[in-house]
């Protein structure tokens, strides 16, 4: 009865409150002199979207740097002790180099291998086909990606049947090969996690990309080879710096995944074998160890290093809409 009247409130009750808000809007903006309606208006038509973005955006991200200053259970003020623990400790390390690994490699391969293949897809006759293709790993939510590749790095035993794809493949092929623990194979076991999520990323990319090539104009090309230009020589000197916002933004959106990566880690390793990242670490800190003052730390640190990166991508909207 609790969740039906819950149900009902939620698509009776804010559909509602929607029009009762807009109702009594209007009338107060009405009740306004005309020269403060046009500046009244818009105030009052986001102060929902605001007051949203405070309790549910401002207000935790506050509350979270308040928490990282206490102990586990938030009982005892330590100061800094969480943030020493987040940088001296030997598995924060270890999350941390993995992190610089997957935000260097990870970003690297999905931008670069999604404007490839938004370059050579756009120029075949059945480039829709081979779009489809490319994109549709992300219909893929990243635990089901995780477990699919999970099984692809299976290992058994030699002499046994091998159930992962990877070592079925290299023992039929190669004979006297030994299937591999590839999950387990430090330092490459990291790379072999972030071929997941390239997998699942490069179509993404491929996608805006190609998006972008499609404003170019094609005179613009036309002259480039005209005048003598190689399609390598087009590639580097025209579609590059004429799609470079939009290399920028898909750069962009791919470090702040990097940066939080945790599902595919979290399904295929768990951060065992020397493959923990810091979002899982957080998870670990705050529902394993039920430490939230090293969980809030270790919060604030992702959001220290996501926050630079969205700053950079803002000014480089506003820079756009300056030259617009």
């Amino acid at each position: 009865m609790e969740r039906l009247l819950l149900a009902l409130l939620v698509i009776v009750g804010v559909p509602a409150a929607t029009v009762a808000y807009v109702i009594v809007v209007e009338r107060l903006v009405g009740l306004l002199p005309d020269r403060r309606r046009t500046l009244a208006r818009p105030w009052l038509w986001v102060a929902p979207g605001i007051a949203l973005l405070f309790v549910f955006l401002v207000y935790p991200s506050l509350n979270t740097l308040y928490i990282s200053f206490f102990n586990a259970d938030s009982s005892k003020f330590i100061a800094l002790e969480n943030y020493r623990y987040v940088f001296t400790d030997q598995t924060m390390l270890i999350a941390i180099r993995d992190n610089v690994i997957w935000l260097v490699v990870f970003t690297a391969l999905t931008v670069g291998l999604g404007l490839v293949t938004a370059v050579l897809t756009d120029r075949v006759p059945y480039e829709s086909v081979a779009k489809g293709i490319i994109f549709l790993p992300m219909a893929v939510s990243f635990v089901a990606a995780g477990v699919i590749w999970k099984f692809m790095y299976d290992y058994r035993p030699a002499g046994s049947p091998q159930t992962g794809t990877l070592n079925a493949i290299l023992t039929t092929v190669i004979p006297g090969f030994q299937p591999q623990a590839w999950l387990t194979l430090g330092p490459w076991n990291n790379l072999f996690l972030i071929a997941v999520g390239v997998w699942a990323w490069t179509g993404f990319c491929m996608v805006i990309l190609s998006a972008a090539l499609k404003g170019i104009p094609t005179e613009v090309l036309e002259a480039a080879r005209v005048d003598g230009a190689g399609e390598f020589q087009i590639f580097r000197r025209v579609i590059v710096p004429m799609i470079g916002s939009t290399i920028a933004v898909v750069t962009t959106t791919m470090i702040i995944f990097a940066l939080k990566a945790f599902d595919i880690v979290y399904v295929m390793t768990n951060g065992n074998f020397e493959t923990e990242v810091v979002a899982n670490r957080m998870y670990k800190e705050m529902f394993n160890v039920r430490d939230f003052g090293r969980a809030s730390a270790i919060a604030v640190l992702l959001l220290a290093a996501i926050v630079p990166v969205m700053m950079i991508n803002i000014r480089r909207f506003q820079q756009q809409e300056e030259m617009r």
